[in-house]
């Protein structure tokens, strides 16, 4: 991984010292780059994953990267699917002192045809991206209301929220109910100093983005979309900063608000998958494949 450097962030050193983040879903992509950010800036900050090996190694090479900036990073091992897990995880995390935010970002996706679904790929994604992630919103704030502590949690969705998103259902409908759950909480809580926003990014290609929605390096999640008017895929330092600056107390009049990061793409041709509707049943089929053994190779890491 290539580290960011001061240049890539636009906030001043110092700026996110005192500051207590969880990520979830921080130990590898679009995760681990906002927690390296928050780390930089001074924060303490908590990555969760379901593989605790590639928890730790994100967590050890973020703090030898940027441990004297002022801040350190925590891995924790946790699975959002699993709410007892969740509020062990949130003890732990709450011994040291109460975070300050939260930053719901651990997702699946893959690409399918929607008749092709079986109840169990559905609740894959369903389980950890719209149930997971209210699970932990929900033992936080729980926690925060009764202390009477303010906090700022960001959500991470994508376009789809807004113009759905074909061949991928189960994470478009899961992450639309995260923007709802944004915009009600943000209604409910934030009279109690606990704000809601949510950052909708467009193409930022990671390797987890690339197994299940390019499967078979066919360039979808790789190559510069026609569509986007920018002519370019997102830089991780954009959406860094993005994220650390709606997480801060300085943005606090932010508040139920879904901000795209898409160079554009949403409002000139909506993003998403919509142009698989071309492919055929050897398509399909290749892609189910390879999607299979990147999954069996993930579980091949967690029981390591």
């Amino acid at each position: 991984m290539t580290h960011f450097t001061a240049e890539d962030l636009m906030f001043r050193p110092g700026l996110m010292k005192g500051q207590r983040v969880l990520i979830t879903g921080g130990g590898t992509g679009l995760g681990k780059v906002m927690a390296e950010a928050c780390l930089m800036l001074g924060a303490d900050v908590y990555i969760w994953g379901r593989r605790g090996a590639v928890i730790e190694a994100a967590a050890n090479e973020l703090n030898e990267a940027h441990g004297d900036a002022g801040g350190r990073c925590v891995g924790q091992a946790c699975d959002i699917r699993v709410p007892e897990a969740i509020h062990e995880a949130m003890d732990e995390i709450w011994s040291g002192g109460a975070l300050t935010g939260l930053v719901n970002n651990a997702a699946g996706n893959f690409i399918s045809r929607t008749e092709d679904l079986t109840p169990k790929g559905f609740d894959a994604i369903a389980n950890i991206v719209f149930r997971g992630s209210f699970f932990v919103t929900l033992d936080a704030g729980k926690r925060w209301l009764a202390e009477g502590k303010p906090a700022s949690v960001v959500s991470i969705l994508t376009t789809w929220v807004w113009h759905g998103g074909p061949f991928t259902v189960p994470s478009a409908m899961s992450k639309a109910g995260l923007n709802v759950m944004t915009q009600s909480l943000a209604v409910e809580w934030g009279n109690r100093g606990v704000r809601f926003n949510a950052i909708a990014p467009g193409p930022f290609p990671t390797e987890g983005m690339s197994a299940r929605l390019d499967p078979g390096g066919g360039g979808l999640a790789e190559d510069k979309d026609p569509m986007i008017p920018l002519g370019r895929n997102g830089e991780m330092r954009e959406l860094a900063n993005l994220a650390v600056y709606l997480l801060h107390p300085l943005s606090a009049y932010v508040n139920g608000q879904t901000i795209a990061i898409d160079g554009g793409a949403h409002l000139q041709g909506g993003g998403g998958f919509a142009r698989l509707a071309s492919w055929g049943d050897a398509e399909w089929e290749a892609a189910r494949n390879a999607i299979r053994s990147t999954n069996e190779k993930d579980r091949a890491q967690r029981t390591v």
